[in-house]
């Protein structure tokens, strides 16, 4: 495959991390609102089963320093390209990027580690219904 072709792969899943971190930080942001305003779907047992797991998944990788396979994929993909890989965590390198802010992983965890407290607040203060 050329050098163009493993970036575009690299871009792709890129994207779909993109993707992913919008789901979990907008979600808990669309459950919050949407609780205040009375929508009945954000409290739908899917949805909050999917929203649950995915801030679970990123706090355990944190907390037993596993970097995310989207992370690895994407920069085993940005090699085969031939430029250079990340040096630090997908959050920690664009974060860092966007706000000009250097925070020891620590911080990090820290964040997740909250972050998943206030989505499970939101499964106390607004349980989840069956559709």
């Amino acid at each position: 495959m050329s050098e163009s072709a493993w970036l575009s792969l690299a871009d792709v899943v890129l994207a779909l991390h993109a993707a992913f971190v919008a789901f979990v930080v907008l979600g808990l942001a669309l459950i919050l609102i949407g609780n205040w305003h009375g929508w009945r779907f954000v409290n739908h047992l899917w949805f909050r089963l999917l929203h649950l797991t995915a801030i679970a998944v990123v706090v355990l990788e944190s907390w037993f320093c596993i970097e995310c396979p989207l992370t690895t994929l994407e920069n085993h993909l940005r090699l085969r390209a031939g430029v250079e890989a990340y040096g630090a965590s997908f959050i920690e390198y664009w974060v860092g990027g966007l706000l000009f802010y250097n925070a020891p992983p620590i911080v990090f965890t820290l964040i997740y580690t909250v972050f998943a407290t206030l989505v499970i607040f939101t499964w106390w203060k607004f349980p989840p219904r069956r559709s």
